[in-house]
């Protein structure tokens, strides 16, 4: 027996949270591990203890084993569980931690080294009977040798770095004189990227299904799989949706995948949590692609149909328990289905994005789970992988489960850095994915680039985000006073108070007035002919109800800064600058020095006169507006060249007040 009852976790993000709740919960010491910019984040506040390994780049923290092994050490932890990513397929450390006399919470060594390369791997799988892709992944790798057996492969095929995964050191060949370049740029990144330009090359199965058995094996000898997961919405080599079941498995069908991903496992010796990935055609034959050592990400799917906890089982499993689980009692109920929320640009290509989160949120209800590790105020760091969350619905039917993930993302806030959330909800509704069709083919196929062009909010949308914000004016304004009643907001005295709004996304312009309505509440918004009736029904930031045109809508929304607001309305997230109070300020687009009337009123006050020197911040005016005193202070550093202004006279919206001349420097 392996007994310890401390757990260092060797991670950090959404998977070190989602260990360290479950070990906490078990009663386990945990040990979160950090660098400089995961100081702050979430799984260091979880754990029990917490230590420091090093700087923000991977390389000098996190994937240095010797930092974490001095961490374990340091706090005397029992056992080391490496969540995936980083180390956690790393036999060297696996070994230098049984070494050191810390439990490696995973497979042996052994195991960590045959799986890790794909042409040692399928040789050990050909051997065990596992059904395999038709190819070469002998081990003399000139490229002689490579042209020859390419030549004895069906076009077209796929050359594949032995070393590594996620699209890296992988070239697609599609006609035979492609080949000796392809050989050529896989192994240069394949070096590049694991250190090894060892490849192997098969035959390439067009538009299958990504579909993996996850197995559990016990040091006893005992293993079982859990059923299956589809994978096969994927960008790049990277899973983006995954559900379990799999839409079209049937019980024959598993018992074989099944009996497959056991016969891997037991071949190699395996232990713990593993998931044997296979590639499925539209025929109902299946080939190993290959097997990860560890916990998947998507290993919630599993959980959700399964009931049982996978990282417990590891733990048991590390201890030296018998699994206790029989394949006969391994019981699949309903659907799950998991979304990955990135903070990518979808529509920059996906790049990676970094930044402050203004707002997190994420949904909660019966059958939503969200796996984090993020929170408000965190920065998300350019040194590592941008997925932030996971989003999983479940439902006793697979429509249940794609309409509840779909709530889930409608109701989840994540307000800063871009991100795919909108994505995301694009693949859960369109039809291929409604019906269950979808192959490793479906984002190729089913979007465009201008598919993934960010999509400007629709008027209706604008026009509740002006109400929203002008609702925080007013909010802001009256907290201020003490002697004015709410009932007279949205009046002056000159009559009813009509605002203005301008907001710009791309080449998409909206001006909005904003003026209350005369027949009840609320506030009728305009732009141009267009125009809807807008109420705020009730509002506690983060969130509000409001009425548009009597329907009832959901919006969260978060201010941070004059003029510029966060709202999501249903489920369409986006970030509105009113362009008219930020003209003073807004290099791109005005940044002349012009002073207007952010709103309809009377000015009681101008501080200023021509010639005077004014600084960034300094009073220039006072507007009255609904019984309010707004003051009106100068966005940039200069001299007062013209004033229009004359104290006691009522100003429309927009009204030039003020001229500044800026200061150049």
């Amino acid at each position: 027996m392996n007994r310890f009852n401390s757990i260092l976790i060797a991670n950090r993000g959404e998977i070190a949270c989602r260990v360290i709740r479950t070990a906490n919960e078990l009663g386990y010491r945990t040990i979160a591990v950090y660098s400089d910019a995961d100081e702050e984040a979430p799984h260091v506040k979880m754990a029990t203890d917490a230590l420091r390994i090093g700087p923000g780049p991977v390389t000098e923290s996190y994937l240095v084993p010797e930092l974490i092994l001095q961490a374990a050490a340091d706090s005397g932890a029992g056992a080391i569980h490496p969540g995936y990513g980083f180390l956690s397929e790393n036999a060297e450390f696996a070994r230098a931690c049984e070494a050191s006399g810390v439990v490696f919470i995973g497979p042996t060594a052994d195991a960590i080294d045959v799986m890790g390369n794909k042409g040692q791997s399928k040789r050990r799988m050909l051997a065990a009977g596992v059904p395999c892709v038709p190819g070469y992944q002998g081990l003399d790798q000139c490229d002689a040798t490579l042209l020859s057996e390419g030549e004895k492969i069906d076009l077209p095929l796929m050359v594949k770095a032995a070393a590594g995964g996620g699209g890296r050191g992988m070239r697609l060949v599609q006609k035979s004189e492609e080949l000796p370049n392809a050989i050529k740029l896989a192994r240069a990144e394949a070096e590049g990227a694991f250190g090894s330009g060892e490849l192997i090359l098969e035959q390439a199965i067009i538009q299958p299904r990504h579909v993996e058995i996850q197995i559990f094996a016990d040091s006893q000898g005992h293993t079982v799989h859990l059923g299956e997961r589809d994978c096969s919405v994927q960008r790049r080599h990277q899973k983006v949706v995954e559900e379990a079941p799999c839409p079209i498995m049937t019980a024959e069908l598993r018992q074989r995948m099944g009996q497959s991903a056991i016969d891997a496992a037991v071949s190699v010796g395996y232990r713990g949590a593993g998931t044997v990935e296979f590639l499925l055609d539209d025929a109902g034959m299946f080939y190993f692609l290959e097997m990860n050592t560890r916990l998947q990400v998507e290993h919630p799917v599993t959980e959700l149909i399964t009931g049982l906890d996978l990282v417990a089982l590891q733990i048991s499993v590390a201890q030296g328990e018998p699994l206790g689980i029989q394949q006969s009692a391994v019981e699949l109920r309903g659907h799950a289905i998991e979304v990955r929320l990135y903070t990518e640009d979808p529509a920059a290509d996906f790049l990676p994005a970094a930044g402050p989160v203004d707002l997190w949120l994420p949904a909660s209800g019966p059958d939503i789970r969200i796996d984090s590790g993020i929170t408000t105020g965190q920065h998300i760091s350019p040194f590592y992988d941008p997925m932030v969350a996971k989003i999983i619905g479940y439902g006793a039917t697979r429509e249940a489960a794609r309409l509840r993930t779909i709530e889930a993302l409608q109701r989840t806030v994540l307000f800063g850095p871009p991100n795919n959330r909108q994505f995301l909800l694009d693949c859960l509704r369109r039809e291929c994915f409604v019906e269950g069709r979808a192959t490793t083919g479906f984002i190729a196929e089913e979007f465009t680039s201008s598919d993934l062009k960010s999509t400007p909010p629709s008027f209706a949308q604008c026009a509740i985000a002006a109400v929203i914000d002008l609702s925080l004016t007013y909010q802001e304004h009256h907290h201020s006073t003490t002697t004015v009643s709410s009932r007279l907001k949205d009046w002056t005295n000159a009559g009813a108070l009509v605002s203005r709004k301008q907001y710009l996304f791309d080449s998409q312009v909206y001006d909005l007035s904003v003026s209350p309505h005369t027949d009840g509440g609320g506030y009728r918004v305009y732009d141009g002919e267009q125009s809807v009736l807008v109420e705020v029904l009730s509002m506690a930031a983060p969130s509000a109800t409001v009425s548009l045109d009597d329907s009832l809508v959901q919006v969260y929304f978060m201010s941070i800064g004059r003029g510029q607001l966060h709202c999501l309305v249903d489920g369409y997230g986006a970030f509105y600058r009113d362009m008219i109070l930020l003209e003073g300020v807004s290099k791109d687009r005005v940044g002349d020095g012009r002073v207007v009337a952010p709103m309809h009123g009377s000015l009681l006050e101008v501080a200023v006169a021509v010639g005077d020197s004014v600084s960034k911040g300094q009073l220039l005016a006072v507007l009255e507006a609904m019984k309010m005193h707004y003051e009106i202070v100068a966005e940039v550093d200069g001299e007062v060249v013209e004033v229009s202004a004359v104290a006691g006279d009522q100003v429309a919206v927009d009204a030039v007040l003020i001229e500044i001349k800026t200061v150049q420097i």
